[in-house]
């Protein structure tokens, strides 16, 4: 574990959801978990509140329940930061809960993403094509229809400010090369479907959901986030329906809102009416709630 005082730790960088720390040598990192939200590839003016605890308690969950699969950059979910001094950004008072210790590993240059029913982007180019990252589907599926089998659909990390793609698998290849590409698609679909069987038995449809993965010392790992309302969709069971956008437990209800006001996706980013933020956070804390809790 690395501790210190507040020289330790280094502001590196802002993500759109956290922000990161060298943890006072080259081999480890903070990562503090804010309550910022993005949409479309822009960050929100309007924080949800709890949203940072909340992704953090899930990812911890996860990374614990599937460190049997395949290791993790967790070194410690309770980091205390001794000494940490107020930087503008955050007070140490504000760090329990929503940062964690992690070993620095090298990303991959792709997103892996597991679909097991059609929504999002793959919804959208299944009506163009019908396929999905060059996956054919059958024909006739509607939104929200379960998949006959979940699909890895690979996509780009794109800079700051533009559009992650889908790909194919083998511009995944390209990327990253033979080996890891084959990896990353086995262990991202076993590890989808270890989490859908877990959640179907607490009343929640896990969509798809978006993996990071990342090299330490030569060892694929995880990294980033695992199985939160920011990574994947969650939809009630008993409220299924394919047809349409289904109800979450995920930020999908902020796009909807952001969608029907016609927002352009470009800068100026509109205000959250609060009637919005607090359901968002009602959301994310039930997604928390039914996964974490005990049967």
């Amino acid at each position: 574990m690395v501790n210190g005082n507040s020289s330790a730790y280094t502001f590196l960088r802002q993500g759109k959801v956290r922000d990161v720390y060298a943890a006072g040598d080259e081999r480890h990192l903070l990562i503090v978990a804010s309550d910022r939200i993005s949409a479309f590839d822009h960050v929100l003016p309007d924080p949800i509140p709890g949203k940072g605890t909340i992704l953090t308690r899930l990812s911890n969950f996860w990374f614990d329940r599937t460190k049997e699969l395949i290791a993790n950059h967790i070194v410690d979910t309770q980091p205390d930061p001794a000494g940490w001094q107020d930087d503008g950004r955050w007070r140490r008072d504000q760090l329990s809960g929503r940062s964690v210790l992690v070993q620095k590993a090298r990303p991959l240059a792709i997103e892996a993403i597991v679909r097991g029913y059609l929504a999002g982007s793959g919804w959208k180019e299944y009506r163009k094509t019908a396929s999905v990252c060059g996956i054919a589907l059958p024909e006739g599926l509607l939104e929200a229809d379960r998949l006959p089998e979940p699909i890895f659909t690979p996509s780009t990390k794109a800079e700051a400010g533009a559009h992650d793609e889908n790909i194919t698998f083998d511009k995944a290849v390209d990327l990253v090369g033979k080996e890891v590409a084959e990896k990353v698609r086995d262990i991202s679909l076993q590890l989808y479907c270890h989490a859908r069987d877990f959640a179907s038995a607490k009343g929640i449809i896990i969509a798809d959901t978006k993996f990071e993965f990342g090299m330490i010392d030569g060892e694929l790992v995880l990294i980033d986030e695992l199985f939160t309302p920011d990574s994947s969709r969650f939809w009630p069971m008993d409220s299924y329906s394919p047809g349409g956008s289904p109800p979450s437990f995920d930020k999908q209800f902020v796009r909807d809102h952001l969608e029907s006001v016609r927002w352009a996706k470009q800068p100026p980013v509109p205000q959250l009416p609060q009637e919005v933020i607090a359901k968002t956070s009602r959301k994310y804390e039930e997604a928390l709630r039914r996964l974490t809790e005990a049967d």
